[in-house]
């Protein structure tokens, strides 16, 4: 009976504590379970080439836009080189076209106002001719002149109305010269044409020779992977190094659906990662999905796993550089208004 009464004392006792454990869970502040991680760019060749140099190796700090690693480019160089050679020749000919059009017009101008004086004096000689025609005919009916002098005017008057057309047939030719200069104008236009076609394929060479040196983005990074080495044949999508921003991390969390309200973008929260348990770091929410899934296995229980979560991101605020990714801490939210 002793021993009953004892067992039944030990048992309300044990009762007890879990109970008090159980309601001191109960009262702590609704968090949720991350891990510490980095955007990692992985940075890639976009054109094929050997690799000459890759200046930085793992855990190196690389300034912002610095070169991560070299192409062997000497094929896009002798490209570009002949493309110089042959933008240059197309200038040397563009310019030696205008001045022929210049000469050429100017020549034309000049022989087409000559011929057009040409024409004018062949036409009043020609109706000269024709009104002393007339008038020795007038005199050889009255008697005063002989039929050998109205021959003489009516030789005059032809050979007169032969100069005329042969003025004609001159101004005539020589309008139509004015075709050559029209023909030098397209094929000056046709210079131009290759000319812009052959500084468009300079600037494509050009873009894809700055493709052989590989840089970083433009804030500083830290080299986390080097996938490539000196020597080795680079292809279109081949892995060189990757890096992390070691000010930009965050803490990658699983909300459930109930708690997905207060969970929003732009709402401030604590951090108290593992590592530092005395310490709260100040964060902010700056991701949630717009889909819900399922918990992963990695962060919940087999039983949670039965419920859907939102996955979010937590940018860290505060002592970035301090934090290792993979490092597991708990997201506390903080009151709106509260300073953190």
């Amino acid at each position: 009976m002793e021993k009953r009464r004892a067992a039944a004392l030990v048992a309300a006792g044990l009762l007890a504590v879990v109970s008090i454990w159980w309601l001191a869970r109960d009262r702590t502040s609704p968090h949720w379970t991350g891990f510490v991680e980095g955007e990692e760019r992985v940075l890639r060749s976009e054109v094929m080439g050997r690799i000459l140099e890759v200046p930085h190796s793992e855990g190196a700090l690389v300034p912002p836009n610095a070169p991560v690693a070299r192409l062997d480019d000497a094929d896009i160089q002798s490209q570009i080189v002949s493309a110089r050679r042959e933008v240059a020749v197309l200038d040397a000919q563009i310019r030696g076209q205008q001045e022929r059009i210049v000469l050429t017009e100017t020549t034309w101008e000049r022989d087409v106002r000559a011929r057009a004086a040409e024409l004018r004096q062949a036409e009043a000689a020609a109706r000269l001719a024709e009104r002393t025609l007339a008038r020795e005919r007038g005199l050889v009916a009255t008697g005063a002149s002989t039929a050998q002098l109205l021959d003489d005017r009516r030789a005059n008057r032809d050979e007169a109305d032969s100069g005329r057309e042969r003025a004609r047939a001159l101004l005539a030719r020589t309008e139509a010269e004015g075709r050559s200069v029209e023909l030098a104008r397209q094929e000056l236009a046709t210079l131009r044409e290759r000319q812009a076609l052959a500084r468009a394929r300079l600037d494509e060479l050009a873009v894809t020779a700055a493709k052989y040196v590989i840089r970083s983005p433009a804030v500083e990074t830290v080299v986390q992977t080097q996938f490539a080495w000196p020597g080795e044949l680079a292809q279109p999508g081949t892995a060189l190094v990757a890096v992390l921003d070691p000010t930009d991390k965050y803490v990658q969390v699983y909300v459930p659906v109930a708690d997905i309200e207060a969970f929003r973008v732009g709402r401030r929260v604590e951090i108290a990662l593992d590592s530092r348990p005395d310490e709260r770091v100040p964060g902010e929410v700056v991701f949630v999905a717009d889909r819900a899934n399922f918990t992963p296995e990695k962060v919940e229980t087999r039983s949670d796993r039965l419920g859907q979560v939102y996955r979010a991101k937590v940018r860290i605020l505060e002592g970035v550089e301090r934090l290792q990714p993979g490092t597991e801490g708990d997201v506390y939210l903080v009151e709106d208004g509260a300073t953190g």
